[in-house]
C-alpha cells in the first residue's frame, strides 16, 4: 500500500535519527523526499539509501535557523520534483540547563531552532500553497490535500526540569500548529503535531560519560547518564524506549489520506507516558 504515491515531502533534520526514519518510511510509501541536514555527507547518505531502495530524493544541505534557508529548501523541492505537498518540521536538538545557569544565547538557540525556523519555513511555503489552493478551487474543485506535521515533545506539553528553553520552543510549536490549522483549513491544509517521549537516538543513548558536540554553532551534550536513562525507561508503561520507526509511523499517518479529517491535534508518541 502506497499512502503517499505522487506526493513530495520536505523533512527537515532527516539525515539521522527520527527524521531519517520518517524520510525512509515516506519514500517507501511512494513520496519523493527532500532530505535536509547540516552535514552534507550525512544528507548524501540518507539520499543514497532512499534511491538505492528505489525511491526519489534530493538533498537540501543547510541550517534551518538561517533566515535565507527556507527559500532554498522550498526551491529545492520545486526544482527537483515540481511540487511539495508535505512539510515535516523535525530538525532540532537540546541545549539544556537550569534557569539560573542559562545564558540568553542558550535560551535563544532553542527558540531559533524549534519555533522561529518552522515559522519561517511555513511562511515561505504559504505563498505557494495558498495560491495553488485558490487556483484549484477556482477551477470548480476542492483544493488538493496538503499536510504539515510539526515535531513537539513531552517537554512542550508537560515541562521538564533543565529544559526551560527547549520546553518553551516545543510548547510554542503546539500553539503554532493549532493556529495554522484554523488559518489554513480553508485551503484544505491539515496542520498537526507529534509530541515525542523517549525515542532512541544519539541524543538519548546511554553514556558512562556525556560527550559534547558542536551543532549549528552551539556546544550541546550527547547522550544520557545510565542512571537517568534507566529511571526514564521505568516510567514508560510499554516498558521500552521508542525506536525511530515507532516515531515515524504517526508522522506517516498524519501525512496520509487516512488523516484528511484530522487537523490541529498533537499526538503523544510516548509509549504511554504523560497520559
Amino acid at each position: 500500500m502506497s499512502l503517499l504515491q505522487g506526493k513530495t515531502a520536505i523533512v527537515t533534520g532527516s539525515g539521522r535519527g527520527i527524521g531519517r526514519a520518517v524520510a525512509a518510511l515516506m519514500a517507501e510509501h511512494g513520496a519523493s523526499i527532500v532530505v535536509n541536514d547540516l552535514d552534507a555527507l550525512v544528507a548524501g547518505e540518507a539520499v543514497a539509501a532512499i534511491r538505492d531502495a528505489g525511491g526519489r530524493a534530493e538533498a537540501a544541505v543547510g541550517s534551518v535557523t538561517d533566515p535565507q534557508f527556507p527559500r532554498r529548501l522550498i526551491t529545492t523541492a520545486l526544482d527537483a520534483f515540481g511540487r511539495f505537498d508535505i512539510i515535516v518540521n523535525n530538525a532540532g536538538y537540546t541545549n539544556d540547563g537550569l534557569i539560573h545557569k542559562m545564558s540568553d544565547e542558550q535560551w535563544q538557540s532553542m527558540l531559533d531552532c524549534h519555533l522561529t525556523a518552522p515559522f519561517r519555513i511555513l511562511r515561505e511555503a504559504s505563498q505557494h500553497w495558498r495560491e495553488g489552493a485558490k487556483a484549484e478551487a477556482g477551477e470548480g474543485g476542492r483544493p488538493q490535500s496538503r499536510k504539515v506535521v510539526n515535531v513537539s515533545s513531552t517537554s512542550g506539553v508537560a515541562g521538564n526540569a533543565g529544559q526551560v528553553n527547549y520546553a518553551a520552543g516545543k510548547a510554542g510549536i503546539v500553539g503554532m500548529t493549532k493556529t495554522l490549522a484554523k488559518e489554513w483549513g480553508r485551503y484544505n491544509i491539515n496542520v498537526n503535531a507529534v509530541a515525542y517521549g523517549f525515542i532512541e537516538t544519539r541524543l538519548t543513548a546511554g553514556k558512562a560519560r556525556q560527550e559534547r558536540e558542536n551543532v549549528d554553532g552551539h556546544e550541546v551534550t550527547l547522550g544520557i547518564p545510565e542512571n537517568l536513562r534507566e529511571a526514564a525507561i521505568r516510567g514508560i508503561p510499554l516498558g521500552r524506549p521508542g525506536t525511530p520507526l515507532d516515531a515515524a509511523g504517526p508522522v506517516l499517518f498524519l501525512s496520509s489520506p487516512l488523516a484528511d479529517y484530522v487537523t490541529g491535534v498533537t499526538i503523544l508518541v510516548t509509549g504511554g507516558s504523560y497520559m
